[in-house]
């Protein structure tokens, strides 16, 4: 009889499935709250800036858009590391995964100030509002109303496209499944279950944000 080098599935494994479930979650989080924040801060800008200035970082912003994340990713762990400043794989993933989200997130929010018509901004400010006054109860609250949809579309597409920091030898979900799958032989079994994992993680997300639609039509 052969000897075997696979061994089957096990409960044994949900300690190390869950490990990159987690991982998924914290490198997810992290980088839609980053790229959020600067996202929110780079179409603001983009929005008041000279034709210059916005043409300028529309460039860059178009730059992290345009070369896929994988590449990126992997260039910047790759040069970090050769400068003698070698990070973690979760540092370099988080800097470079909060940077896309970013470029993504300032096009959403650049459209959204930009949304809110100038009367109301007249108005706001002929009635004895100071600019940051008008930013603060008119701009935002209408603008990010405007770009929700367009929000969650783009933190949905972050959850799935963290699956990509696995390249960098980040222990991620899929990370964690390709080992599974090395030793098991079982891959049908594990890529269903890492299929429905991102499908209870996105689908109550997709639901949460068409209920919000529904509320902020009212």
């Amino acid at each position: 009889m052969g000897i075997s080098f696979f061994t089957p599935l096990s409960w044994n494994d949900s300690g190390f499935i869950l490990t990159g479930v987690l991982n998924t979650i914290y490198i997810s989080v992290l980088a839609i709250v980053v790229g959020t924040i600067l996202g929110l801060i780079v179409g603001f800008l983009r929005a008041e800036a000279n034709r210059f200035v916005n043409s300028l970082m529309g460039s860059v912003l178009d730059i992290l858009r345009s070369v896929p994340l994988i590449i990126q990713l992997i260039l910047f762990s790759t040069y970090i590391g050769a400068m003698g400043h070698p990070l973690n794989p979760f540092v370099s993933g988080s800097i470079v995964l909060s940077l896309y989200t970013m470029a993504f997130m300032g096009e959403v929010f650049r459209g959204g100030f930009e949304s809110v018509q100038k009367p109301m901004i007249v108005t706001a400010r002929s009635l004895g509002m100071s600019y940051w006054q008008a930013l603060r109860y008119i701009r935002l609250p209408i603008g990010l109303r405007a770009v929700f949809p367009s929000w969650l579309g783009v933190a949905l597409s972050v959850i799935k496209d963290s699956a990509l920091v696995s390249v960098i030898g980040y222990m991620e979900l899929l990370r964690t499944s390709e080992q599974l799958i090395s030793r098991t032989q079982q891959p049908l079994e594990i890529l269903i279950g890492v299929g429905i994992f991102y499908f209870i993680i996105s689908y109550p997300l997709s639901l949460y944000g068409k209920y919000m639609e529904r509320k902020m039509a009212i």
